[in-house]
């Protein structure tokens, strides 16, 4: 073997040591965090929800125009790279130096300690799975690097047959430590996740739950509420199909029985409430559309679905808010805050403290045990998932986690349409085709919506049903394509009868608008 071989040899083991290292610090902290803390003061989690945080909205809103609801997994997979990278970066400088290393990996602790105790439930506790993983990750990249630092200071191990078995021999020690640190990260973060909460106790508590039958149940549909489009969105919206946009990189574990909602705030009297006390209560179920801000024009950020709750006004009242409140700030189990005009909560319509969706009870990655549903308004400032927190309060004494981001402190849903069929770049026969589509405007209801092939004339489409102004509605029309490249347009008139805007605008700071197109081929 020569030197050469010998010292790259030498490094690679030097940045697996870094890196196994760096994965036991992480276990560790997970370990701690959901024995001792909280699971969100795992360093990991606790600098991903703060890059989150501090994440440009132009970033953000890239992350979801492109990736989706897998923007999470990305952000995640997008860490565990960088993290990978740096302790490999450490433990080729432990090895150049002793400490160095060790250097980097405290500088990495600090920054998920500060990450950690200024999360919005942190406290300065949330330090300690951090400083428990960095310890453990220092002392075991010490031991690897040390042990091989002296071969890596052999000008020449291949002198003989005798120092180049020497040489050998330590490598292979620090290989078979390396896997055992590995090994040891493995089983620490595992047993994090198994001790403490995990998300499989709540799934099955979630499925040991009954809700009661509520006295005011949903109305049925009229008839004719649903087309019979091959390739239509279904006017109910599956739970397993219901879009997710949050702040969460890692679901809440609520318990039922551990959940409680407080009201306070500019109110007569403060209210507890636990989850039985809520299912208590005279549920009602409404079915409501539900639009996520970041939707672009066109984009599949809407849902359809029966939702069971109490009423939020009438929740509210018992509280009895103070003449001069006129904000609704809710707050979540990780800190999260949507600020909602309580004028829209106390004006008649269905807006609810929810418990179960599309007759089963919330899905966790919906809200489990309780969120709340305004129909009428973007989900950002009305839609809290795993809500704990309800306080009455001002506009110009609070804000709201999006709002502190610069998107608007009040946000009505802008009329929308949408062509489902036929899709973009389609290849059709020539002849009679159909395209039908979605759309809405929650809480004024559609009234009309209109076509347009090319630069022709806009051509009345047929609408389904309405079952209320809250939730959306199809449509469809009958078109005579004729060969050649076109384009379809949709566009859609309120209950009101205002006319959906022709003017395009991004989801930032207040929703999308502009009318959806697609082109299709006609042979």
């Amino acid at each position: 073997m020569t030197a050469t071989t010998h010292r790259w040899r030498t490094r690679g083991l030097a940045a697996l040591a870094g890196i196994a290292a760096g994965g036991l610090t992480l276990g560790v902290g997970e370990l701690v965090a959901s024995l001792a803390v909280e699971p969100a003061a795992a360093p990991f989690l606790a600098v991903g929800n703060t890059f989150v945080d501090l994440t440009p909205e132009w970033l953000k809103s890239f992350a979801i125009r492109t990736f989706g609801e897998n923007d999470k997994l990305v952000l995640l997979a997008g860490m565990a790279v960088v993290l990978l990278v740096l302790s490999a970066a450490g433990g080729l400088l432990e090895l150049w130096r002793r400490g160095a290393g060790v250097a980097v990996l405290v500088v990495l602790g600090g920054v998920a300690v500060a990450a950690a105790t200024t999360r919005p439930t942190g406290t300065l506790t949330w330090a300690l799975p951090t400083a428990a993983g960095v310890v453990a990750g220092a002392a075991a990249l010490t031991l690897l690097v040390g042990r091989l630092r002296p071969r890596a200071a052999d000008a020449d191990p291949t002198e003989s047959g005798e120092s180049a078995s020497a040489a050998r021999l330590p490598r292979r020690q620090v290989l078979l430590l390396t896997v055992a640190v590995a090994g040891l990260a493995v089983l620490t973060a595992a047993g994090g996740r198994r001790f403490g909460r995990t998300l499989a106790e709540v799934r099955e508590a979630r499925a040991a739950l009954r809700l009661p039958a509520p006295p005011d149940p949903a109305p049925p549909l009229p008839a004719g509420v649903e087309l019979d489009v091959s390739g239509m969105t279904p006017f109910t919206t599956p739970n397993r199909d219901f879009f997710r946009v949050d702040t969460a990189l890692d679901l809440p574990r609520v318990m039922p029985e551990e959940w409680r909602l407080r009201i306070h705030g500019m109110v007569g009297r403060e209210i507890e409430l636990t989850f039985d006390d809520v299912l208590a209560l005279d549920l009602v179920e409404r079915m409501i559309t539900l639009t996520c801000v970041s939707n672009e024009v066109g984009g599949e950020l809407a849902g359809n679905a029966v939702w069971l709750g109490y009423p939020l006004a009438d929740l509210l009242t018992r509280a009895g808010p103070s003449p001069g409140a006129d904000m609704l700030l809710s707050t979540s189990v990780d800190g999260f805050t949507a600020g909602t005009p309580l004028d829209v909560v106390m004006d008649g319509r269905d807006a609810l403290l929810a418990v179960g969706m599309n007759g089963e009870p919330l899905p966790v990655e919906h809200g489990f045990p309780a969120r709340l549903v305004v129909p009428g308004l973007y989900g950002y400032v009305s839609a809290t998932k795993w809500v704990t927190d309800l306080e009455l309060t001002r506009f110009d004494r609070a804000t709201a986690y999006w709002t502190d981001h610069g998107w608007a402190a009040k946000a009505p849903i802008k009329t929308a349409s949408r062509i489902d069929v036929p899709g973009s770049f389609a290849d059709l026969a020539a002849g009679r085709v159909v395209v039908a589509g979605v759309a809405w405007a929650q809480h004024r209801g559609i009234s009309a919506v209109e076509v347009q092939v090319d630069d022709g004339d806009w051509r009345r489409a047929e609408l389904a049903g309405e079952a209320s102004a809250d939730t959306w509605r199809q449509w469809s029309w009958e078109w005579d394509a004729e060969p050649g490249n076109h384009t379809l347009r949709v566009r859609a008139t309120d209950g009101a009868g205002e006319l959906q805007t022709d003017e395009q605008a991004p989801p930032f700071p207040d929703g999308s608008s502009g009318r959806h197109s697609v082109v299709v081929r006609v042979s």
